[in-house]
């Protein structure tokens, strides 16, 4: 499983407000694919974020992420409640994030990874470290990390040309 928090890692961690109170967040459609082509190969995504946000629940429905935790300020007790649910063990998981909130995640996960620009403790907790900052490929990046480890990523490139 790979679980994902969302402002900072699928999103670059801003956050507009429209004039009529509307939530705006922008994803990249590369991470997207990447998801999308990790699915595929039966490895499990989920998000678990802190705020709550429609615009979460929309792009989940759009990459088929079906377990999506929100307002959950304790992203560790929700990592451990998803492997719960999926008879995991938490070695068995990885674990994105890119600041304070995610540490304890990053730490406990299997694999822990974070975003270039991510804060200085997550960094030095974190396994893996993306080239790309959040919002803008680091996902893709650690999609392909796992594609490649299964021997993957060649082969499902090449059903698109």
């Amino acid at each position: 499983m790979l679980a994902l928090d969302v402002d900072g890692v699928l999103t670059d961690g801003k956050i507009y407000y429209g004039n009529n109170g509307e939530e705006l967040k922008a994803f990249c459609i590369k991470d997207g694919l990447g998801l999308k082509l990790l699915q595929q190969t039966g490895i499990k995504v989920a998000i678990i974020t802190g705020r709550r946000s429609a615009i979460v629940n929309r792009r989940a429905a759009e990459l088929g992420i079906t377990d999506v935790v929100q307002g959950r300020e304790d992203k560790l007790q929700a990592l451990l409640e998803l492997c719960e649910r999926w008879d995991l063990d938490l070695q068995d998981c990885a674990y994105m994030g890119d600041d304070l909130p995610d540490l304890a995640a990053i730490c406990a996960a299997g694999l822990g990874l974070t975003v270039a620009d991510a804060a200085r403790a997550v960094c030095e907790a974190a396994d893996w470290q993306s080239n790309f900052k959040g919002g803008q490929g680091a996902v893709r990046e650690a999609c392909e990390l796992f594609l490649n480890a299964r021997d993957l990523l060649t082969k499902m490139e090449a059903e698109f040309s």
